[in-house]
């Protein structure tokens, strides 16, 4: 069973920065394209962003800049760097990766930005 654990959320206020950390259990960390997702309130969930195993990244435009996605296999965890944060940031965040044609998504871990 794959588990993915968030956390790093918080309330900042507009301009700063939060690290979000993931770790992942149950899967070979290294070979799998990780995703960062958030939901804001009653909004859907959007992709945010993600890293491939080669650590090839890609963002949505609103965030383009100012976040960052990167991963440290040996320690099976995927971070998301926000940084210039702004109140439209305001979500839960979600990690999710796909695994032998599964999906899974961690719990979340709400981030509030005020301005």
């Amino acid at each position: 069973q794959v588990y993915l654990v968030e956390s790093g959320g918080g309330t900042v206020h507009a301009g700063g920065s939060l690290k979000l950390s993931c770790r992942a259990s149950g899967l070979n960390f290294g070979i799998a394209a990780m995703n960062w997702y958030r939901q804001p309130p009653g909004n859907q969930r959007e992709l945010v962003g993600s890293i491939l195993s080669s650590g090839f990244t890609n963002y949505t435009d609103s965030v383009k800049g100012r976040f960052t996605i990167s991963r440290d296999n040996a320690r099976m965890t995927v971070y998301l760097q926000m940084n210039n944060l702004k109140p439209e940031d305001t979500a839960v965040y979600y990690c999710k990766t796909r695994w032998k044609n599964r999906d899974f998504w961690g719990k979340g871990t709400l981030v509030t930005v005020s301005s």
